[in-house]
């Protein structure tokens, strides 16, 4: 699931960071490259308590802060991976070759197979730019 962010800054100060989608809730951050973490913390413990807020989506979003918009603010998809407190079983097709490497990633770092695969998941979604 994904959050519409409103970024805006005035001079010399930090970024805002602000979710209409998630009434607030916001953030903020020095630097442009820390906007998306600071972003992905701050709906982390806005919905910490488990009550999932209603994505509506870039076009409902833009429309709605289309004066902060022309004002020069700018919108950013931030994802937020909900903690349903559950684990579900799934079948996998992975190539053998990278399975057994996985499999000793995990145990060098202590982990069974199914932490290490969500951890590096919720950091891929995360982190899309790498």
């Amino acid at each position: 699931m994904h959050y519409v962010a409103v970024i805006d800054k005035d001079p010399d100060s930090a970024f805002g960071i602000r979710f209409p989608e998630a009434p607030g809730c916001f953030s903020a951050a020095d630097r442009f490259e820390d906007i998306l973490p600071n972003a992905i913390e701050a709906l982390t413990l806005y919905f910490e308590d488990g009550e999932e807020g209603e994505a509506r989506g870039l076009e409902a979003v833009r429309e709605e802060v289309a004066e902060d918009i022309a004002a020069g603010a700018f919108l950013m998809l931030v994802p937020h991976v909900p903690g349903r407190r559950r684990t579900v079983r799934v079948n996998l097709s992975l190539d053998k070759g990278l399975l057994d490497t996985l499999d000793e990633a995990a145990r060098m770092r202590g982990m069974s197979r199914s932490a290490f695969v969500a951890k590096a998941a919720a950091r891929e979604i995360q982190n899309p730019a790498g």
